[in-house]
C-alpha cells in the first residue's frame, strides 16, 4: 500500500475532529470545539493580515459568524501612526503587550498589559500607540461590517 501525504493529512484531520479539535488552518488559529459550542482558541501562531492595506496595522478575526453569531473577537497589532475609525458596534480592547491609546474628543484613554478599554458604538476615535501594542478586540454585534447593526 502506498501512503501519500494527502492520506496522512486526512487521517490526522479525522482524528482531531473526533477529539473535538480543529487543526490549524493557513491562518495559524487552532481551535478546540465542544459539541455545546464552547470554543477554545490558541492564539500564539495566528497569522495577522494587513488592515486596509496598511503595514503598521495588522489583525485577524478569531471566530466566524457561524461559530459566534452575536459576538466577535480578534487580535490587532499597531505600530506607527494613528488611524481614525468610527465604530458601528460596541468594542472592548484587552491589551496583551505594549500600550494602547484611544483618542476621542481631545481626550486620550490609555491601557497597558492586562488593562481594558471600552469604546461605545458611534464613537469617532484614533487608535494609536507610542511604540507597539498587541490586543484582543471583542465586538458586539459580531456582524459589525455588514451594516445591519
Amino acid at each position: 500500500m502506498n501512503v501519500s501525504e494527502q492520506m496522512i493529512a486526512e487521517i490526522v484531520r479525522q482524528v482531531l475532529a473526533e477529539k473535538g479539535c480543529a487543526p490549524a488552518a493557513d491562518d495559524g488559529i487552532v481551535k478546540q470545539v465542544a459539541p455545546s459550542g464552547v470554543i477554545g482558541i490558541k492564539t500564539a501562531n495566528v497569522k495577522m493580515e494587513p488592515f486596509e492595506g496598511r503595514r503598521d496595522v495588522v489583525l485577524k478575526d478569531l471566530t466566524t459568524l457561524e461559530e459566534a453569531p452575536r459576538m466577535g473577537i480578534g487580535i490587532m497589532e499597531l505600530t506607527g501612526k494613528p488611524f481614525e475609525w468610527t465604530l458601528t458596534y460596541d468594542e472592548f480592547d484587552i491589551v496583551l503587550e505594549g500600550h494602547l491609546e484611544i483618542e476621542t474628543d481631545g481626550t486620550i484613554v490609555k491601557a497597558g498589559p492586562g488593562e481594558v478599554i471600552y469604546i461605545p458604538k458611534g464613537t469617532h476615535i484614533h487608535f494609536q500607540t507610542p511604540d507597539y501594542v498587541r490586543y484582543l478586540y471583542t465586538v458586539y454585534p459580531a456582524n459589525w461590517a455588514d451594516g445591519t447593526n
